[in-house]
């Protein structure tokens, strides 16, 4: 039967083709794999004043010297932690000479216990005031998402709880240049840290 041997052919032809997408789609993840560790095992750079390239960045490890500013800090809501459910603090940061911030992701922390009836607070976060060291990996958040959270600020007030970090939503909500990216505060740093048990490279190339 011609059609019946065409349709073998074909279909032999489909799964050759399949397997080697598979093959080159692993092979493609180990290699990122291999450069996304590499970052992560690198020496501390200096920030520049500017990044384009964001991907070429991502988990790279970089330092500055700069001062915390808690006005326009954010409070990551569902982060948990060993089962507990808390927020991550993250706190904008002027760089030292310069008028651009930095979004610090300083760690976990739990959420408030509240009494019966009553809605959980946000937890009081302690900041230093004086200027830090920082060193720590570049993330890169997700930017699409659609969120039915409260406006950043209510009658003037700036409202820290957020569901997600969208970074073009933050940049245009506060009144300071940002960059476009958050840095990751490296787990020794005692530069007004929480706990920072950061997810891995693998973790984010399994998604994919």
């Amino acid at each position: 039967n011609v059609w019946l041997t065409l349709a073998t052919v074909l279909m032999l032809g489909l799964c050759v083709k399949l397997g080697m997408w598979q093959y080159h789609k692993a092979d493609t993840r180990r290699i990122l794999q291999t450069q996304l560790n590499a970052r992560l095992s690198e020496p501390a750079v200096s920030l520049p004043a500017k990044i384009t390239a964001l991907e070429s960045w991502r988990y790279k490890q970089v330092k500055f010297i700069g001062k915390y500013d808690t006005r326009y800090q954010l409070l990551l809501d569902n982060q948990v932690q060993n089962t507990v459910a808390g927020y991550h603090v993250l706190t904008p940061m002027q760089v030292e000479g310069s008028d651009t911030y930095v979004v610090v992701n300083r760690g976990w922390v739990a959420r408030t216990a509240a009494s019966v009836g009553e809605i959980a607070r946000p937890p009081t976060i302690d900041t230093p005031i004086r200027s830090q060291q920082i060193e720590g990996d570049i993330a890169l958040p997700a930017n699409k998402f659609f969120t039915m959270d409260t406006p950043p600020t209510t009658d003037g007030e700036w409202q820290p709880v957020w569901q997600n970090l969208d970074m073009m939503r933050y940049a245009k909500s506060v009144p300071f240049k940002v960059q476009p990216f958050v840095v990751r505060l490296n787990s020794k740093s005692n530069a007004g840290g929480f706990v920072r048990s950061w997810s891995t490279p693998g973790e984010r190339v399994n998604m994919h």
